[in-house]
């Protein structure tokens, strides 16, 4: 299989896909090429980040590093095609977690931030290019901020079951049931004291017909259940991708109510200091 080149790399990485192909030409010669053994870190949890990396060949694994007695926890596995540290091109804040290949002879490609804004510095098209894309997402951002996260997808699901699959349910939930071991052993006794005691008993021991029947049930049930249970497994599902866009929605919130406090304590802080400047002076 032929090495994906570079460029080819940059115009699949969806914060280039719009550049134009010199700008992606140009930037492709600026790229780095790393080559890691297994188990190499790329970078750790609180670093200092001034680069972005394309995945070549290989595998990587992005982690929150062990705390304590929990253990590390697994954010993404990254491919050839992959790409992550895209933000530490637009700032310098630390690493938000941590980057290990795990594969032998995994390759990369790095863009520094220097080579970056340098030619963002050069194109113009290049920069509208960027701007877009860093709008496109923010405008996703704002009208995932906009909906409301939390909803009962539960009730949405069964709101549209059909007869059958209302019927299948029910099935499921009798049999999980006391009242229909109950009710069996109940029928089962009948059966069993109708068709010994009876003159006119119609299937006598060893009960053939009653046999029959409860082969019937059990082989209708399976079906049933597995229904009921793939029913399940969907509710659940809609209802952990519900609470994810819950905490995510959650999480952009207080990030954005952190960074207005910030503002707001650099500005009293810039006030405070001009009053206690302008009362020095008189």
């Amino acid at each position: 299989m032929p090495k994906t080149s570079p460029a080819e790399l940059l115009a699949k990485n969806a914060l280039f896909d719009t550049m134009a192909p010199p700008d992606i030409d140009a930037l492709s010669r600026k790229l780095i090429e790393r080559a890691l053994p297994k188990g190499e870190i790329v970078f750790n949890k609180g670093d200092s980040g001034s680069s972005m990396y394309l995945v070549c060949t290989g595998a990587l694994q992005i982690f929150l590093p062990a705390e304590g007695d929990s253990p590390r926890v697994v954010l993404k596995d990254l491919h050839p095609g992959d790409f992550f540290g895209e933000l530490s091109l637009f700032d310098d804040k630390p690493r938000s977690a941590s980057v290990e290949a795990t594969e032998s002879d995994t390759e990369l490609l790095e863009l520094r931030r220097d080579d970056f804004t340098d030619h963002l510095s050069r194109s113009k098209a290049a920069t509208l290019a960027i701007l877009s894309e860093l709008a496109e997402r923010l405008r996703e951002t704002n009208a995932m901020l906009s909906q409301r996260a939390a909803k009962d997808v539960v009730k949405e699901i069964e709101e549209k079951l059909t007869l059958g699959q209302r019927l299948a349910d029910r099935v499921a939930e009798l049999n999980g049931s006391w009242a229909f071991i109950v009710g069996l052993l109940t029928f089962t006794g009948g059966w069993a004291v109708a068709n010994t005691f009876l003159p006119d008993a119609f299937d006598r021991y060893p009960f053939v017909f009653f046999n029959l029947l409860l082969g019937v049930l059990v082989a209708l049930q399976g079906p049933l259940i597995m229904m009921s249970q793939n029913r399940q497994q969907l509710k659940d599902r809609a209802q952990a991708e519900t609470d994810f866009r819950v905490n995510l929605k959650n999480e952009v919130g207080i990030e954005t109510l952190l960074r207005d406090l910030a503002s707001f304590r650099r500005e009293v802080s810039v006030r405070i200091a001009g009053l206690e400047q302008e009362r020095g002076s008189r």
